[in-house]
């Protein structure tokens, strides 16, 4: 490939996803391999010699699907019948029927695909064609290769195939564009076909033998969608465990359960690699692990809520509960351990699932992305269409220079049988199966996110951070309470459209296509899903990024106080202290002494380095919410932002 010119060789065997990507979103252009391209016209010349021996070939001599028992005749029957006109015929039956192929079977409805999509399908279509197995002559795919080059785009609408025999009826509308008909984008205008091929200096193409068939018999629709799909999940499980990763130091969480010697024991390789990449983005972090102590609860701000000027400007109070030593019976080893107070962070060893099973979840989808893309990667550069042409093959009629002399008899017949091959590699379900695979994983990674959001705005499970995220001084907040709700009902919308639709063949062609594989419907529903996957994380972020400058900001309050080493300040924001005077006030004042001094010496609290440059990304667009203000521009901004893929980048 050549920066340059941003070019991409194709050859037929070598097609990578990143490849396809490149020359979907990225406009790079095709180049076609010129000694493949040769064998290209080998196997085309050895099928119009096959043709002109007069040997019948499905598709090709014989019509298609339940008209595959029809062969062609000599001349037109129909030419016989009142009205016919064989003047204005042009070509042979046998070209007829190509043309007729494509110009019937265009018929999706919907709204276009997108020009990725678009660039997409013509670049898996001319890559498997250069594998010379299809029929298709050099020139007729060197002007498929130019309608991609000169971003061409025909006009495809989004509904109408079966994924089998393969992506029919999108692709005729893709190949109609060839022929001069259907309709195109080019340069920004919706065209008809003609018109486009012209004002790109392109002309119309008669389609010969198989044409058509190579055209549109393949999985061209399922598969772009379905490249393009995992390209953008590649990115989402990325972001995923940065929202995590931020949510997680919102909490000042526990990191136990990412130990690499945890996940030796159970070593699915999604989860081992989740695992990994959560102890990168926390690494650096002061507020992962932290003893549950030192952190203070919100309390809302009151006019006397600081003493000194310098603290006026918190959005908040902070205040811990004192645990007397009657309530310690029992508890000794414990509070030997950890001091007796009590503020945001639950006394307990782990956290909840949404967290510590973070590996488990985010890693199983990512199993099954990459199983997906073991079976992509195959497909990328198979041969998809039918029937299959094997010129090498030989026969003692069909040996080179023996042409179509002397009758064909039995062992020819075989040799013949067994160069034009009817199977099935039109059928999708190794796709379709796969993408059933990845429509039932979606749901569960924007679940799970949606319980990491619910689980920031909910005081009762929040650990000390106020309720909604908000300070609600005077009760007129509402705060991230709604953004809550709409993550929720995209996580519903997501679960309720996981249904795989693999598993409900609707039989076509009068039975003789009696199982078909649903894989277009399959892989579109997974790129759609896709956007709103990215939504429900963008929601987790945008709200983790309130929760954590909160988080922050409160336990930094905490230890500019304490180092100031005012024990009575300290003393005002603990509650349930005994009585000065009382028998145990001395141990009281001692123990809020190593309080004091534990939070002077902690050091500033801070998220991961990871996880810190993501949040300084996201306020450069997003500011923090002390108080209601309209959030659909926030949510514009970060919904944007994610879907760039710029904060994992």
């Amino acid at each position: 490939m050549s920066e340059a010119t941003k070019q991409i060789l194709l050859t037929g065997t070598d097609m990578t996803r990143q490849q396809l990507v490149d020359i979907a979103s990225r406009n790079f252009n095709v180049e076609l391999d010129t000694t493949q391209l040769a064998n290209v016209q080998r196997t085309a010349d050895f099928l119009a010699e096959k043709v002109r021996c007069g040997e019948p070939i499905y598709g090709v001599t014989t019509g298609f699907g339940s008209n595959a028992d029809k062969l062609l005749g000599a001349h037109r029957a129909r030419d016989e019948l009142p009205g016919g006109n064989p003047e204005k015929r042009e070509g042979t039956l046998l070209e007829e029927l190509q043309h007729n192929l494509v110009i019937t079977h265009a018929v999706n409805v919907g709204k276009p695909f997108s020009t990725e999509v678009v660039r997409a399908m013509l670049a898996i279509r001319i890559n498997t064609l250069m594998r010379g197995h299809s029929g298709i002559r050099a020139s007729t795919l060197q002007a498929l290769a130019e309608l991609l080059n000169r971003n061409v785009i025909p006009v495809i609408p989004e509904k109408g195939s079966v994924g089998a025999s393969g992506d029919l009826s999108p692709l005729s509308h893709l190949a109609i564009v060839l022929l001069g008909e259907g309709e195109a984008f080019y340069q920004g205008e919706r065209l008809h076909g003609g018109e486009a091929l012209k004002r790109a200096g392109l002309s119309p193409v008669r389609l010969s033998f198989k044409e058509g068939l190579a055209l549109n018999n393949g999985t061209a629709q399922m598969l772009a969608t379905a490249v393009l799909a995992l390209d953008k999940l590649e990115t989402l499980l990325a972001t995923a465990d940065l929202a995590a990763a931020m949510t997680l130091d919102a909490f000042a969480g526990r990191t136990s359960a990412f130990a690499e010697k945890v996940h030796a024991l159970r070593p699915h390789p999604g989860q081992v690699e989740t695992a990994k990449n959560m102890r990168a983005l926390l690494q650096g972090s002061t507020l992962a692990d932290i003893p549950y102590h030192l952190v203070p609860r919100f309390r809302t701000w009151l006019a006397d809520s600081w003493t000194q000027a310098e603290d006026q400007q918190h959005r908040f109070d902070i205040a811990w509960d004192y645990v007397p030593v009657g309530q310690r019976h029992g508890k000794e080893a414990f509070y030997a351990r950890f001091m007796p107070f009590k503020g945001g962070k639950k006394h307990q060893p782990q956290d909840a699932y949404c967290l510590r099973c973070v590996p488990q979840v985010h890693g199983a989808v990512r199993d099954a992305v990459d199983q997906a893309c073991r079976v992509i990667d195959i497909e990328l550069n198979a041969v998809t269409d039918n029937p299959l042409i094997f010129p090498d093959v030989q026969g003692r009629t069909s040996a080179a220079g023996a042409g179509c002399a002397g009758a064909v008899d039995a062992e020819d017949a075989l040799v013949i049988e067994d160069q034009v091959i009817s199977a099935g590699h039109f059928h999708g379900m190794p796709l379709a199966l796969a993408m059933s695979y990845i429509k039932a994983a979606i749901p569960v990674l924007a679940s799970i996110s949606e319980r990491r959001l619910n689980k920031l705005v909910d005081p009762a499970t929040n650990d000390g951070l106020p309720a909604f995220l908000i300070g609600n001084e005077d009760a007129t907040d509402s705060g991230f309470m709604i953004v809550q709700y709409t993550a929720a009902a995209l996580v519903n919308d997501l679960a309720t459209r996981a249904h795989p639709a693999s598993v409900y063949s609707i039989p076509t062609s009068a039975n003789a296509e009696d199982h078909v594989s649903m894989g277009a419907n399959e892989a579109r529903h997974v790129l759609e899903m896709t956007e709103d996957l990215s939504h429900v994380l963008a929601m987790e972020l945008y709200t983790a990024a309130q929760a954590l400058e909160y988080r922050q900001d409160m336990l930094n309050a905490a230890r500019t106080l304490a180092a100031r080493g005012d024990c009575a300040a300290l003393i005002s924001k603990i509650h349930g202290a005994p009585a000065p005077g009382h028998a145990l006030y001395a141990q009281f004042e001692s123990e809020v002494q190593q309080l004091m001094d534990a939070l002077a010496n902690a050091g500033q609290f801070h998220a991961g380095d990871a996880v810190q440059a993501a949040l300084a990304r996201i306020r450069q667009q997003i500011s923090f919410m002390p108080r209601d203000r309209a959030m659909d521009g926030d949510i514009r901004a970060i919904t944007a932002l994610v879907a760039s893929g710029e904060l994992v980048r």
